[in-house]
């Protein structure tokens, strides 16, 4: 039988709340359109997890978390500040109109 090891837990979790304007949007499947790449490009350039989390019903409004794990509670935040600054510069049809950083 293997022995039980304890290991030093040192991880941060970083927590991204963005809220979305879609003003040209007139669909949910508008909407889909728009937040499946943006989504998808987060994940490939970032390495960090994204969902919509609210407002799924609504074509105009979309909010979306970015989640990411690392050692150093200073890189996960300038991580996400640095997945805002990106997704402001993107698109037109998407405006970040509020966002909140958290650190767990």
């Amino acid at each position: 039988m293997r022995p039980a090891h304890r290991f030093a837990m040192n991880a941060s979790v970083g927590l991204l709340t963005i809220e979305l304007r879609l003003p040209g949007n007139g669909s949910l499947k508008g909407k889909r359109g728009i937040l499946k790449p943006i989504m998808a490009r987060l994940r490939n350039e970032f390495n960090v997890s994204v969902a919509e989390v609210d407002s799924q019903d609504h074509w105009q409004r979309a909010v979306i978390a970015v989640a990411c794990v690392s050692a150093d509670s200073e890189y996960a935040h300038g991580l996400l500040t640095r997945v805002v600054q990106a997704l402001q510069g993107w698109r037109l049809d998407a405006e970040v109109t509020d966002y909140d950083i958290e650190i767990l």
